[in-house]
């Protein structure tokens, strides 16, 4: 340039730096005096730098990283770089806090990534430069924890961030680069933020449970000298204990056989259930036991049970609405069932009896757990063959035939039964029950096939309409005398 020559002569003129440089140096610039104002005026323009001579200015991520004082020599001060790295919608759901559980709530949200946190605002920024609003959460991701996750959430592309406070978060995006980009992204700032804070221990919150370190943070794979020595010897020493097991083995197996023979000899003695029914230790049950068994144990025909329910609903149900068909409380029906198979007395006139359908209720019961049912397996067919007979006096003569072919106690139970139903059925213009009604509650209760041949609803049917001709015929099939 004409006229201007730059020198390091005393009496320069020293100027500010315009650009601090890396290492927070001063551009340092003496100008000799020209003697004309024009020349002065020259001399201004062309210290003037263009955007070409400008210093490359370094991106800092961590603010600890740069310079907080002034430049020696010029008074100025170094700036502050806050940038956001990378800001976008995700899905967002926080599952704990704390160590503890949260229910998960997914939640589309605008997530920025920041150099050291991740920020949470319902709503994303209109304009350049204007902040978005609605500020949710913040997670700081020093000391923090990223992986992919498929347990805790149904939907794909999900991983979670787990903060040194134990807090957790789950975060997704529909498309896998999508949810792949963040992930390295957190994964990079959650590795640089960690490196000045080795010594970092990840805790609970009001905990002193660790949590589990992640890859990214320092002395995860690499091990210290003293650990790698000490490996070889901590295999020796599992060597050892597995060696001293396997010799070991032989007498373990001496003692294994010794404890079986004592267990064969101890269920050799051991008394048999006859014995331990007649020293009254084991009590035979009323409720599911067979009905000849029972008959037997009672000496009678007829279960001393049934005889009761049927007498006490005799003296006050037959007039009750609903008799059989309405039920019971279930509670009380079984702590009845419970007094009786403790074979305890048992008085169906005391006050917590009083509900008759209680007693209508167990009855039922009584014969729907029986093993076999009242009409045996063997003759389910014949009655089926039976009640398909179109001539009424045939069709009577086989029932009568059938039934004088059971046991006695099905005999006997069967004809107290009956001819107690035809009494309820007597007063069917107070209970309003009807022969049809009491055909489809004593159908299935009855009698029921040994095999479920997949025909449950012509079973059904031909068991509702067994019960409702033997109610119909019940004098003539049982000779009862007419009334």
């Amino acid at each position: 340039m004409a006229g201007m020559r730059i020198t390091n002569v005393a009496d320069a003129v020293k100027q500010q730096p315009l650009i601090p440089s890396q290492q927070n140096s001063v551009v340092m610039m003496r100008v000799k005096n020209s003697q004309s104002s024009g020349d002065r005026h020259s001399q201004s323009k062309s210290m003037v730098l263009q955007e070409s001579d400008f210093f490359q200015i370094p991106i800092l991520r961590h603010r600890r990283n740069q310079s907080q004082h002034s430049v020696s020599g010029g008074g100025a001060s170094a700036f502050e770089l806050s940038l956001d790295l990378k800001s976008e919608y995700l899905n967002m759901a926080k599952i704990s806090e704390g160590g503890k559980k949260q229910r998960k709530n997914w939640t589309l949200i605008w997530t920025v990534l920041t150099s050291e946190q991740l920020q949470f605002y319902k709503e994303k920024p209109r304009e350049t430069g204007s902040k978005a609003g609605g500020k949710a959460d913040v997670v700081q991701l020093c000391g923090a924890i990223i992986e992919w996750t498929t347990e805790k959430s149904s939907r794909k592309n999900v991983f979670q961030i787990t903060t040194y406070t134990g807090n957790q978060y789950l975060f997704q995006a529909d498309s896998y680069s999508t949810a792949s980009l963040w992930y390295n992204a957190i994964r990079q700032t959650i590795d640089s933020s960690t490196k000045a804070g080795e010594g970092l221990v990840l805790r609970r919150a009001n905990s002193t449970e660790n949590l589990p370190r992640h890859s990214s943070l320092p002395g995860y794979t690499s091990a210290s000298p003293i650990t790698k020595q000490r490996n070889p010897l901590h295999r020796r020493s599992m060597n050892m204990f597995g060696s001293s097991k396997l010799k070991h083995s032989t007498s373990d197996g001496s003692d294994k056989s010794s404890v079986k023979n004592r267990l064969r000899k101890f269920i050799s003695r051991r008394p048999s259930m006859q014995t331990l029914q007649d020293k009254g230790l084991i009590k035979d049950r009323v409720f599911g036991c067979h009905l000849l068994t029972l008959c037997q144990r009672e000496r009678t025909t007829v279960p001393r049970f049934i005889q009761i329910c049927v007498n006490t609903v005799n003296k006050r149900g037959l007039e009750v609405d609903g008799i059989y068909r309405v039920s019971g409380n279930l509670a009380t029906v079984q702590k009845l069932r419970y007094i009786v198979d403790q074979e305890e007395d048992l008085d169906l006139d005391h006050p917590q009896w009083e509900d008759i359908h209680v007693i209508t209720g167990a009855l039922k019961m009584f014969f729907r757990e029986l093993p076999e049912p009242l009409f045996p397996f063997c003759f389910f067919q014949q009655f089926v063959d039976a009640i398909k007979i179109k001539d009424p006096k045939l069709k009577v003569q086989a029932m009568k035939k059938l039934i004088e072919q059971l046991p006695k106690a099905n005999q006997d139970t069967m004809k107290l039964l009956f001819s107690h139903l035809q009494r309820v059925l007597a007063c069917s213009k107070k209970n309003l029950m009807s022969t049809q009604s009491i055909g489809i509650i004593f159908g299935p209760t009855l009698m029921w096939p040994e095999l479920d041949t997949g025909n449950m609803a012509i079973n059904m049917l031909y068991q509702n309409h067994i019960v409702e001709f033997i109610l119909i015929k019940c004098q003539d099939i049982f000779n009862l005398d007419r009334k």
